[in-house]
């Protein structure tokens, strides 16, 4: 039997926060919450000379460039 704060009890906690943060960023990749960032990383390693847009100057684009190249989708 498992004792309620034993290393076995800790260890079983800890293997579901991993597990619940590894499934949390995988929603958030999914749904593009983190491309912001991920673009600024990009920004900064290929490309330091160029200016950085804001937030708002990037979601416009990325939807700009997705309405004129639609690509593989439904509608």
């Amino acid at each position: 039997m498992l004792e309620p704060d034993g290393p076995e009890t800790r260890s079983m906690v800890d293997a579901v926060l991993t597990m619940a943060r590894g499934v949390r960023w995988w929603i958030a990749s999914v749904m593009g919450d983190n491309a912001y960032a991920r673009y600024l990383d990009h920004l900064a390693r290929q490309h330091p000379d160029r200016a950085v847009p804001t937030e708002k100057e990037y979601w416009r684009e990325r939807y700009s460039a997705m309405e004129a190249n639609p690509g593989a989708r439904c509608c």
